[in-house]
Order: structure tokens, then sequence, then C-alpha cells
């Protein structure tokens, strides 16, 4: 009886502290009607000091595997990168400050899903597709 009660908490546990992001709140404005094979990135970094620009780097991938998709300069603090659904992507931002270089790495794997309760009508929304660039502490 006990390695019941074990391997039903140990299932239990297993289901609400899973990894994978279950998005079951979505946002009806956001669902379509047809499947999404595309979909931007939605990038969050801190605004740029005394007047440098982030250079943002994107990876197919992990960054060990070395695949640059795209790299570009930003000079705000928010940024969209279209990309491909259900393909992981790396994002790399690096910052200089002070005369240091920091940089801040994050990724995403964007997927849909299709749901078919919880708007007016079935529809598809992308998850996973938020990239935070912020730094979390400099010197």
């Amino acid at each position: 009886m006990r390695n019941i009660f074990k391997i039903i908490l140990s299932i239990v546990l297993i289901f609400f502290f899973s990894c994978e992001d279950q998005s079951l709140i979505i946002k009806c404005p956001d669902c379509t009607a047809d499947e999404p094979v595309k979909t931007n990135l939605d990038v969050k970094m801190d605004p740029p000091h005394y007047g440098n620009s982030i250079l943002i780097n994107v990876y197919e991938g992990n960054i060990e595997d070395s695949v640059l998709y795209d790299s570009f300069q930003a000079s705000g603090s928010q940024a969209t990168i279209p990309v491909t659904i259900n393909k992981k992507y790396t994002v790399t931002a690096t910052y200089y400050i002070s005369d240091n270089y920091y940089i801040a790495v994050d990724s995403a794997t964007p997927r849909v899903k299709f749901d078919k309760t919880q708007c007016d009508n079935p529809c598809y929304f992308v998850y996973d597709k938020k990239i935070d660039l912020r730094l979390k502490y400099t010197k």
C-alpha cells in the first residue's frame, strides 16, 4: 500500500512540476483559425546605457551549435524576431556598460496548440515565444 501511494504521489508531482508550459490560459484575440507556421519571438531587454546599442544574436538550436540565424543592433527595450514554429532558438544580448561587456542568454521553442473550448470558436495559438534578456546583475 505504501509503494502505491509513493507511485501516485510521484505521478502527481511530475504532472504539476513538469517543465513544459501547458499554456492553459489563452488570449482569444491572439488565436487564429488557421494553424500558423511562423511567429515572432517577443524579446525583452534592458534599455541601452549611455547611448550604446545592444547586439542581438539569434541562433537556431543551442548556442554551442553556432548556427547564426540573425544578428542586429537594438536600441530599445523590446524587439520581435520572426521565426519558424517548433524550432528551438537561443538569443543573446551583448551590453556594453562602464567599459565592460555583459551577455544575457535565453532560449525558447515556439509551439502551437489547438483549443476548442476557451474561445468563441476553435482556434490555434502560439505559446513559449517569450525571451527575457534583461540583466540580473552588473557590477
